[in-house]
């Protein structure tokens, strides 16, 4: 404010001392608007993790691939509740226009949008597949100062499927194994 108390005092527009006033009135402005940028970004990172801290399985002390797969589906599924009632109002009275357009038309675009990062490159997500990571979402206060301790990390349905067959097959072999083991030792036992 004092800065531009000074260039109303100043005499002439294309003074030396104007348009050094002038940069720096401006180089305030966008220093201001990039630290609201970076507060934007980090209250979204923030509200998704707290999702994810929100809907972990309780007495759980570890995720695998398959309930990792299943939250995610969970985030996804997410706004289906809100697009629910906006179809209902929608379906009431005889409107011409979409009430509650622009919300329905927020959440349909952020929905596809996650869709397409988690079928091709991956939904960036808490790793919670590492336990110390697990155990550091659970115990979070919802502070954002603490946001960098997460390390984030892309999973796709793609890889999450194959880990999650991959993880199966290795059970099932063993599982056989097994019980050939105890067969055949009943067999040298009799």
């Amino acid at each position: 404010m004092t800065k531009i108390k000074e260039l109303i005092k100043c005499k002439h527009p294309n003074s030396r001392k104007t348009n050094a006033l002038v940069k720096q009135i401006n180089k305030n402005k966008a220093r201001e608007k990039s630290k609201h940028s970076g507060n934007i970004k980090l209250n979204i990172l923030g509200e998704k993790i707290k999702w994810f801290k929100d809907n972990l399985e309780p007495g759980c002390a570890s995720y695998t691939v398959k309930q990792t797969l299943d939250i995610i589906e969970k985030y996804l599924g997410r706004f289906d509740a809100e697009l629910e009632q906006i179809k209902i109002k929608h379906s009431i009275g005889n409107r011409k226009n979409r009430q509650h357009a622009n919300r329905e038309d927020i959440i349909n675009l952020t929905i596809k949008t996650e869709r397409e990062e988690f079928n091709s490159c991956g939904l960036e997500i808490p790793d919670i597949l590492n336990i110390a990571q697990f155990n550091l979402l659970q115990n979070w206060n919802d502070e954002l100062r603490f946001l960098p301790k997460f390390k984030l990390k892309r999973y796709s349905r793609k890889y999450l499927e194959e880990s999650a067959s991959s993880v199966k097959s290795h059970v099932q072999p063993q599982v056989q194994e097994n019980s050939a083991k105890n067969s055949s030792s009943m067999d040298v036992t009799e």
